[in-house]
């Protein structure tokens, strides 16, 4: 104690920050504890303890037993019976209604229509929509993801990701590419080519590609991919390269001249060609782990341009909502804040699985694409996302972390308890439709959402 009380004083500061800069302007030692006060629910979900973690422990032990493989490509129709009973559309995010829709997303939507014939043109098919002619519904609720617009109809060529640990499936379209695109609400006719192009010339070639090596398995190529400098959301280059050196042989038995140089070059020009393998790959993953009683992880997180939403694994299919926010990040030359969309699509379900954002420090050159600082930075956003989750997983380990795994299961209660929310690495498309990406950047989950479902599971016993 004197010698404690005779030196100078050495100061912890609890909560208020403002405190410590008084003391740190002034000479004093101090660390600041970022501090507040236990979340409401923490008294009424005390007697639940033991059961959820008992119920987080299974639902983690299922996502770290996932075992996805690259099985195959199909057309939607054929692996989502309801495509082709009705005009239905699925789309990224939460359920929404034509009304509430966003710009890129009707584009996308009246695009997608001309490509299935349902109208000549983009003019009629905005008519065919707005009187109810087409019946829209989220991809997570047929098993589909898709990113940014996530338009998923019956003619299109899926990607068909297996989770051979518990035999279920997941499905993803084919990444068109870079610039205008229909993801990023793109309808014109040169999209609508590309799309025809993807469906009747590349689709068959993958389909053969992968039945002719038995699938690809899809945990050691993610490993070697964030060693490579890869998080699987902005950042894909070394995954895509692994991927087509893996299946360029069995394109080459499928195909020659034209068409397959074509299906090369298509492939080899296009970074993010591996994101969408990624995201069905994150869906199988996270599929097994839904509607496990008193399990507080978050199991899919989404958002359409409108609404972002997230499903939690003891609630079910129940999605729990709030407004969309703004990406922060880097525009393209002639883009700013102003020409922006709110963040959109299923991607988000990459760092609910513990990539994307999560994964930042695996992939220090994103931070720098998405305006989120420099190499500490990265470090930075995965420990904050490690406060989040429940666990590391340690089949996807990050060098720069001493190679420790990918943070993973997000807990909705460490979520409320902190007030920090999950990190997105985005794109960012313009709000007007037809227009395409316009930047790229982070996005955070509004806290509502995770308030929201805590509040429906303490009410749920």
């Amino acid at each position: 104690m004197p010698s404690l009380l005779g030196g100078p004083p050495r100061v912890v500061n609890i909560g208020l920050a403002g405190f410590a800069r008084d003391l740190a302007a002034n000479g004093v030692p101090v660390v600041q504890v970022d501090w507040r006060p236990p979340s409401k629910f923490a008294s009424l979900l005390a007697p639940r303890v033991a059961a959820i973690e008992r119920a987080n422990d299974e639902a983690l032990a299922r996502i770290l037993a996932a075992d996805p493989w690259l099985v195959g490509v199909r057309r939607a129709g054929e692996l989502v019976p309801a495509l082709e009973g009705e005009r239905l559309i699925l789309h990224a995010g939460p359920p929404l209604a034509w009304v509430r829709m966003c710009g890129p997303l009707r584009g996308a939507v009246c695009g997608a229509i001309v490509y299935e014939s349902w109208a000549p043109d983009l003019a009629e098919a905005e008519q065919l929509a707005e009187r109810g002619g087409v019946r829209f519904a989220p991809n997570h609720h047929h098993g589909c993801v898709g990113p940014m617009t996530g338009i998923t109809t019956r003619s299109q060529p899926l990607l068909v990701v297996e989770n051979r640990s518990r035999g279920n499936r997941a499905l993803c379209a084919i990444n068109e590419g870079l610039g205008k695109v229909m993801r990023f609400g793109g309808n014109d006719a040169e999209v609508l080519a590309r799309l025809a192009w993807l469906r009747d010339g590349l689709a068959p070639l993958l389909d053969a590609a992968l039945r002719a090596c038995g699938g690809i398995a899809l945990n050691p190529l993610i490993a070697r991919g964030l060693a490579m400098g890869d998080e699987m959301h902005q950042r894909n280059v070394a995954c895509t390269s692994l991927l087509l050196r893996t299946l360029a042989p069995h394109l080459a038995r499928a195909a020659t001249g034209p068409p397959l140089a074509r299906a090369l070059e298509f492939i080899a020009a296009n970074d993010q060609f591996f994101l969408n393998v990624a995201m069905a790959m994150a869906k199988s993953m996270l599929d097994p782990a839904q509607a496990i009683a008193d399990c507080t992880l978050v199991t899919a997180m989404a958002r359409n341009g409108t609404d972002f939403g997230i499903r939690v694994s003891a609630l079910g299919e129940r999605w729990f909502t709030a407004p969309v926010e703004m990406p922060r990040g880097l525009y393209f030359p002639g883009y700013g804040p102003a020409d922006a969309n709110p963040d959109i699509g299923d991607s988000a379900i990459l760092e609910t699985a513990g990539l994307g954002a999560f994964a930042m420090a695996a992939a220090p050159a994103v931070a720098g694409f998405v305006g989120a600082g420099g190499f500490s930075e990265a470090l930075a956003y995965s420990r904050a996302m490690s406060e989040l989750t429940v666990a590391r997983n340690a089949r996807w380990p990050i060098p720069a972390l001493e190679f420790a795994g990918t943070p993973t299961g997000i807990d909705i209660r460490r979520v409320v308890d902190i007030g920090v929310t999950p990190a997105i690495n985005t794109g960012i498309a313009h709000r007007r439709a037809g227009v395409g990406q316009v930047g790229a950047g982070v996005a955070r989950a509004p806290l509502g959402c995770f308030e929201q479902a805590l509040a429906a599971f303490a009410d749920a016993r």
